[in-house]
């Protein structure tokens, strides 16, 4: 009985413990589109992506050198190239390439179903078996987020939609895939080698690709670049990648309904821009749906 209730302890301290982590992952997610659209203004997309990828994965071949981390087995040289597919080069390219034709604002749309693609990759790839009411709150968690986003009168981009839909899905499967993963190699250490298996094409690309001349750059444009190289690329996976393994793919994803919702408090404390009570009102519920879709994900 005594160690009955132990394990149950520890199985509440371990969800607990992984959605702090996913919180603050998708707390430091939460700038990177808005600050991916600042820098695509004046850096190339390409660019952009590989350089950015070329920055966090220097520092992450750093990290494991200094903490002498064991190189992965070959078995997981796959799942680290599907990762670093996923959401090292995929994610951060698509998106750069549809934010030259939506505003970030437009794409809250597609960021309102990376829940549901995470938690369908989370069952492809993870073997999670969510019971059917996790699939209500996450479907209609995501059509909250979707109809706030069009209730704010978007206009649409056909290419620019498309391209966000397949950012939406090879991010789904990136972080599902290095959820998995966590398990046997650790959080920090998914991420950084992942991004360290991308160094030898991304960072000739990034010597390949590099402006003439930097002298039309804003600083507002490298401190973008800055953010998206330093937390979206490395420190948001290191405890997003860690929430993940610690409470559920299914579970923890659901977290990434909120995200949209954390990018306009920061735009309304940093740029001063309104926040309706319609905003709030969504926030609550999707919050609602976010707390039902965890009570059903195993």
């Amino acid at each position: 009985m005594e160690r009955t209730s132990k394990l149950q302890n520890q199985t509440v301290e371990k969800n607990t413990s992984g959605l702090i982590n996913g919180l603050i992952g998708v707390l430091i997610f939460s700038g990177s589109l808005p600050a991916t659209r600042v820098a695509v203004l004046e850096f190339e997309p390409v660019f952009l992506t590989v350089a950015r990828a070329t920055i966090a994965g220097v520092l992450a071949l750093c990290m494991l050198w200094l903490f002498k981390e064991k190189r992965p087995a070959r078995h997981q040289m796959l799942p680290l190239v599907i990762v670093a597919l996923g959401v090292v080069v995929g994610f951060p390219l698509l998106t750069a390439l549809a934010l030259q034709y939506v505003t970030s604002a437009h794409s809250i749309v597609f960021v309102g179903m990376l829940p549901l693609a995470t938690a369908a990759f989370g069952v492809l790839r993870g073997g999670e078996r969510p019971r059917p009411a996790f699939w209500f709150f996450s479907v209609l968690g995501s059509l909250l987020v979707v109809g706030f986003a069009v209730s704010q009168g978007l206009t649409a981009s056909p290419a620019g939609d498309i391209l966000m839909l397949l950012a939406i899905l090879a991010c789904g499967l990136g972080y599902a895939e290095g959820a998995k993963l966590s398990k046997t190699l650790g959080g920090w250490q998914v991420i950084s080698w992942a991004l360290v298996v991308s160094l030898p094409i991304v960072a000739p690309l990034t010597w390949w690709l590099t402006p003439s001349s930097f002298s039309g750059i804003s600083a507002p444009a490298w401190w973008s670049l800055a953010y998206v190289s330093l937390f979206s690329m490395l420190i948001g996976f290191v405890f997003w990648y860690r929430g993940l393994a610690q409470g559920g793919i299914a579970a923890v994803g659901q977290l990434q309904l909120l995200q949209p919702f954390f990018g306009l408090a920061l735009a309304a404390t940093l740029l001063h821009e309104q926040v309706s009570l319609g905003m709030l009102g969504v926030t609550v519920a999707v919050i609602l749906c976010v707390v039902g879709a965890r009570r059903f994900a195993r």
